[in-house]
C-alpha cells in the first residue's frame, strides 16, 4: 500500500497542515485504520479505496474517526492527481456524503457542505480556556464559534489546551477580520485529541456563511493563523462551500503492516 505525507493548504513544505494518505489494497476494518493513524501521529490520516468511478474516503485522527476533514481531503486529491490515478473531477464517498475535488491550475478546489453556526451562549469554562473576549459566540453540529474583537487577539491568544480536551464539541473556531486577508482564524480541536489544528478546511465551511452574512460577499481569501499557517480560497455557493488550496508531497513510501 502506498503511503504519503502531504502538507495541505500551502505551496511550501513544512507549512500548512500535514496529513497522511494511505491507498488501500482492500477493505480494512476501522480498528486497523485507527492503529495506522495513531502510528502516523498526524492530525489526520486519510484512507482511500477505489469503488467504481468514485473513491471511498475515511479520516482518522490519532484518537478517533471524524465525519469531515478538509485538509486530508485536499491531500487525498493531490495524491491521486500526482499518481495519475484520477483526472478532472474526483468523487469521494464519505461519512458526510459525496464530496468532490477538481484541479484548477496548481490549486485544487473542494466542494463541501456548508455547516453554518447559530448564535448560542458557550460555557464559561470554554471561553476562559480559549482566552479571548468574544464579540459573538455560536455553534453548529461540530464546533463552537467565537468571533474576537480584532486580529491581534486571535493571533496572540494562549489557550489552556489541557482544559479544552474536555470540550462538549469537536473544537473551537476563533476568528476575526484581518488586514491582509478577509478574515483569520484558529482552530482548537481538543475534542478530538488535537490541541491546535494547523489549517482546517471543515472549519471554513462554518466561517464562509458567517463572514458572508457579515461582509455581504461570497468569496474570500482566508488565513489560518496557526504556527505553521495556511491560505485558503473560500467561496459560498448556496448550501455548499468551495475550498481552494494547494498541497506539497513531503515523502512517499510503502505501508507493510
Amino acid at each position: 500500500m502506498r503511503l504519503y505525507q502531504i502538507d495541505a493548504f500551502t505551496d511550501q513544505p513544512f507549512r500548512g497542515n500535514p496529513a497522511a494518505v494511505c491507498l488501500l489494497d482492500r477493505e480494512r476494518d476501522a480498528a486497523w485504520m485507527q492503529q495506522v493513524a495513531a502510528e502516523m501521529n498526524l492530525s489526520e490520516t486519510a484512507f482511500l479505496l477505489r469503488r467504481g468511478d468514485a473513491w471511498s474516503l475515511r479520516w482518522f485522527t490519532p484518537a478517533v474517526e471524524v465525519d469531515l476533514c478538509g485538509h486530508a481531503t485536499l491531500a487525498s486529491a493531490h495524491a491521486l492527481f500526482q499518481e495519475q490515478l484520477a483526472d478532472g473531477t474526483i468523487a469521494f464517498d464519505t461519512r458526510s456524503g459525496r464530496l468532490t475535488a477538481r484541479r484548477s491550475g496548481d490549486w485544487i478546489e473542494l466542494d463541501f457542505p456548508s455547516t453554518p453556526a447559530v448564535a448560542a451562549e458557550l460555557p464559561d469554562d470554554v471561553i476562559r480556556s480559549v482566552g479571548v473576549e468574544p464579540v459573538f459566540t455560536g455553534r453548529n453540529q461540530f464546533d463552537y464559534l467565537i468571533e474576537a474583537a480584532d486580529e491581534s487577539a486571535v493571533r496572540s491568544m494562549r489557550p489552556d489546551f489541557a482544559a479544552l480536551r474536555s470540550l462538549g464539541a469537536r473544537g473551537v473556531i476563533v476568528t476575526s477580520r484581518a488586514s491582509e486577508y478577509d478574515f483569520v482564524s484558529r482552530f482548537l480541536a481538543g475534542g478530538v485529541g488535537i490541541d491546535e489544528d494547523p489549517v482546517t478546511g471543515s472549519a471554513h465551511c462554518t466561517l464562509a456563511p458567517y463572514w458572508a452574512a457579515k461582509l455581504g460577499k461570497q468569496e474570500f481569501v482566508a488565513f489560518q493563523a496557526s504556527p505553521r499557517g495556511g491560505v485558503l480560497r473560500v467561496r459560498l455557493a448556496g448550501d455548499r462551500v468551495l475550498l481552494g488550496g494547494r498541497a506539497v508531497t513531503v515523502f512517499s513510501g510503502e505501508l507493510l503492516a
